[in-house]
């Protein structure tokens, strides 16, 4: 299967993932990987898949990666980036590799951000053990970048076209972990593992680790730090059609992170920037969504009604919905 046909094919950003690291492994060597889903607004990381030799020291992994500015993902200049260019061979300019790579044998990380239209979709490490990645190599990866992060967009949006599922614990519940300055966990309500086994869920009957709360975790401190300035916040797929959100925030000297269906704006949003709909498009759909009608619509829009019709038929092709209902649907407003 050639990388097109494995992302035109693609049923859900795990399983093209995993086949895209198969592609990426026959043509550039990696000895361990750490790619994450990201929200595309705050570009914190979700739903990871990883193969570190760090994992019992996940927290500290986690909390340095968002610490380092040397080569941080949101602010790479290029698609593809390597640690080696980034700090002028000096690797110990690296904050998560002086702390902590560099017991692990790490020479040179190859960073790939999946980018598109301002939004951020996801962030791939591929760590080298012995050597550094050459310019060939990273080109090589570079010119999968635009096929994957438009696969990478739709998987996301195939979200949303998903039944609305049963949720892992009834949303009266408080889902919330306290955790310590070093990202351990303190405490948790009695909803929030059920909440961690559907996010990442775990290989065997282990507690579920809480990579995403590691990672609001760690924004918030970065935020502290000056490093970066997005929102410790980030919307993540449940299951079927459902996202929740997490946000970090200070409480005394630790972090709680709270777990909370995602509103009808915050799904509506990032409905709209999955379909990869215009700013118009998505003007329509937030005026549809207050249960305006096509007069008030164009009124508003300072267009005609048949104008607003093409708009239309614009979102239903881009969003695979048949009808202004199931459009609302998806969304989240019936």
């Amino acid at each position: 299967m050639t990388v097109e046909s494995l992302c035109a094919t693609a049923r859900d950003a795990r399983s093209l993932r995993l086949g895209m690291l198969d592609e990426f492994r026959r043509r550039v060597r990696f000895d361990a990987f750490a790619w994450l889903l990201t929200d595309p607004v705050t570009t914190v990381g979700t739903s990871p898949i990883a193969d570190v030799p760090c994992l019992p020291e996940l927290p500290k992994l986690i909390r340095l990666k968002y610490a380092t500015p040397v080569n941080r993902w949101t602010t790479q200049p290029t698609p593809v980036a390597t640690l080696d260019a980034a700090a002028g061979g000096q690797l110990d300019r690296s904050l998560v590799w002086r702390d902590l790579l560099v017991d692990h044998g790490v020479t040179d990380i190859a960073s790939v951000v999946f980018r598109d239209r301002g939004n951020c979709w996801a962030f791939l490490d591929l760590w080298r053990i012995g050597g550094v990645f050459s310019d060939s190599e990273t080109r090589t990866l570079e010119q999968w970048v635009p096929v994957v992060t438009d696969a990478l967009r739709r998987c996301v949006a195939a979200t949303f076209a998903e039944d609305r599922a049963d949720r892992p614990t009834d949303r009266a519940d408080p889902v919330v972990l306290l955790l310590t300055v070093d990202l351990d966990v303190r405490a948790q309500t009695q909803a929030t593992e059920r909440y961690l086994r559907t996010l990442v869920p775990p290989d065997d009957s282990r507690p579920p680790v809480p990579a995403a709360a590691y990672n609001v975790g760690a924004q918030l401190l970065a935020v502290e730090r000056g490093v970066d300035d997005h929102r410790p916040m980030a919307r993540i797929h449940l299951t079927g059609g459902d996202w929740v959100t997490l946000r970090a925030a200070r409480i005394e000297e630790g972090i709680a992170v709270t777990i909370e269906a995602s509103t009808s704006a915050e799904r509506l949003d990032l409905f709209c920037r999955s379909a990869n709909l215009s700013v118009r498009e998505t003007e329509l759909v937030e005026l549809l969504a207050t249960g305006a009608d096509t007069a008030s619509v164009a009124q508003d829009m300072f267009v005609s009604p048949h104008t607003v019709q093409d708009h239309l038929k614009s979102i239903f092709a881009k969003t695979g919905a048949s009808s202004r209902r199931e459009l609302l649907a998806r969304i989240g407003r019936h």
